[in-house]
């Protein structure tokens, strides 16, 4: 095997959790022993609203493996105010070492839980917060394409890099998003048998773009669908990708995890 592909010792990051949720309150000690185990080494614990990205810098405090991003949901964006927006730098300022990423911010045409006008104003506005905080963004889409890309388009550039969250889009629209300088996230969706989308995807675009994610507690991989997702599984995503791209797990896993080590600027220990 070619030297710059083996990784003897690989390891995997799963780029999107979110562990603050109740699904993970009563056993979180046991799902990150289970993610050690399978040597998940590094989770990013994601927050949706100024709440969770509390709880989330608050678990990255207290668990070396685990960092935090911080930002506010689509679904969440209809009430948001300058004073969010306030707390969230206060935030990023007062816990610089816990916080790795802006997000999850985005656009949800899908579900719609808040006025598409107010998603693309408060889109827009995360971008700028993200740039100021030089983190990179972890982007929501669900039947946006158009928005997404028009808003990336003009928005500030990628200086810090930046992650499209759990990819559900067609090959044209990934390479529109790495052109852009960000990295496209593989879910576990990829393990069904129905996401041949997704597969053509992975079988196409650069190992280099891309990062994995459980996005625990949803979207379980198989055979583990339709029950709470967990680190620990995201060892099938990476076999699966590995499968679908005829190559060995430990290139997926090596390379996935210099992305992310790169994006995140972070090891798979914590910075002291």
């Amino acid at each position: 095997m070619n030297s710059t592909h083996d990784f003897s010792t690989s390891h995997i990051i799963d780029t999107h959790c979110h562990l603050d949720m109740d699904a993970f309150a009563d056993d979180l000690d046991k799902v990150l022993d289970r993610a050690a185990l399978a040597n998940v080494k590094k989770i990013i614990t994601i927050g949706i609203d100024l709440p969770s990205s509390i709880g989330a810098v608050h678990l990255a405090e207290k668990y070396p493996q685990v960092s935090a991003t911080i930002g506010v949901h689509p679904h969440d964006v209809d009430n948001l105010k300058k004073s969010d927006y306030a707390a969230l730098e206060k935030l990023r300022a007062d816990h610089r070492q816990s916080i790795v990423g802006y997000g999850e911010i985005g656009l949800d045409y899908y579900k719609r839980y808040s006025d598409p006008l107010k998603q693309k104003k408060h889109f827009i506005g995360q971008l700028d917060l993200a740039h100021q905080l030089k983190l990179p963004p972890i982007i929501h889409n669900r039947e946006a394409d158009d928005d997404i890309l028009e808003i990336l388009g003009r928005a500030k550039p990628m200086d810090y890099g930046g992650i499209m969250h759990c990819f559900s889009g067609d090959l044209t629209f990934a390479r529109k998003i790495i052109d852009l300088g960000m990295l496209i996230s593989i879910p576990g969706v990829v393990t069904f048998k129905n996401s041949n989308t997704l597969q053509e995807v992975v079988r196409n675009i650069p190992l280099e773009s891309m990062v994995i994610e459980t996005d625990g507690p949803f979207l379980a991989p198989h055979p583990f669908r339709g029950k709470r997702n967990e680190p620990s599984y995201l060892v099938y995503t990476a076999q699966k990708i590995a499968e679908l791209r005829q190559t060995d797990m430990h290139v997926i896993a090596g390379q996935t995890t210099a992305n992310a080590e790169k994006l995140f600027s972070t090891t798979t220990e914590k910075k002291q």
